[in-house]
């Protein structure tokens, strides 16, 4: 782990880690430990599932107090345009995360470094060290610090990221169909740098398709075409 180089890390980020070992792990890709030879419990995959668990409820709490008058929707809405991909990846260069991380050669030379899937990941895995590391209250204020302006922006009805699939659901639901899926039909390319495909289905019935450099993405993307096709067949 790269433990010198993390102290200036703990700088920017504003929080002091008592465990380095922890932060060194949340900024560890996971083909870095593949190409030591390392264990799949060294990498930020762990750190990751927890930071996003914990995210989502902190977002939620604090929207949930800002936003006195919205219905669960419109919470809903809100709360994935803060916790979206996009929205993480900016997070994640604001705060120079990519800098920091350590990769195989190839996800190297493949720019990881700069992949908002990847930034995003780190991002909840970073959250989720300090969780650990600080307690509840400390990830807490670091959350809301992050998220700021964005956690305004919500609460004033500003959208920054549009999440399309909690359109595209409000939409069909308001129809009366609730049997919605997103089938991915290819995943292309090296471990390091692959491209999904993914076919998102209403009632049987084939009504987008889309193309992302993580799940997440395609599935955006997919119900992005599927709102710009219109929802005429039912």
């Amino acid at each position: 782990m790269l433990v010198n180089n993390n102290r200036d890390f703990e700088k920017i980020i504003g929080y002091q880690f008592k465990d380095k070992k922890l932060l060194g792990r949340a900024l560890t890709h996971s083909s870095y430990v593949k190409e030591q030879g390392q264990s799949r419990l060294n990498d930020n995959e762990r750190l990751e599932f927890l930071g996003d668990a914990f995210l989502d409820a902190i977002v939620g709490e604090d929207l949930y107090k800002k936003m006195e008058k919205a219905e669960e929707g419109q919470l809903t809405k809100a709360r994935a345009s803060i916790v979206c991909e996009k929205s993480l990846a900016e997070a994640a260069r604001a705060l120079s995360v990519g800098t920091y991380m350590q990769f195989s050669k190839g996800e190297e030379k493949s720019g990881g470094r700069e992949r908002d899937s990847i930034l995003a990941d780190a991002m909840e895995a970073v959250i989720g060290a300090v969780y650990l590391d600080g307690g509840y209250e400390e990830a807490r204020d670091f959350v809301l610090e992050i998220f700021q302006n964005a956690l305004l922006d919500a609460g004033n009805g500003k959208l920054s990221n549009q999440d399309y699939k909690s359109d595209l659901q409000e939409q069909l639901q308001a129809k009366g169909i609730l049997d919605i899926r997103y089938v991915t039909e290819k995943e292309e390319g090296p471990d390091h740098d692959k491209t999904f495909s993914v076919r998102l289905e209403a009632c049987g019935k084939a009504i987008g398709s889309g193309m992302g450099k993580s799940k997440k993405l395609a599935e955006q993307n997919a119900a992005r075409d599927a709102l710009e096709r219109g929802l005429h067949v039912f």
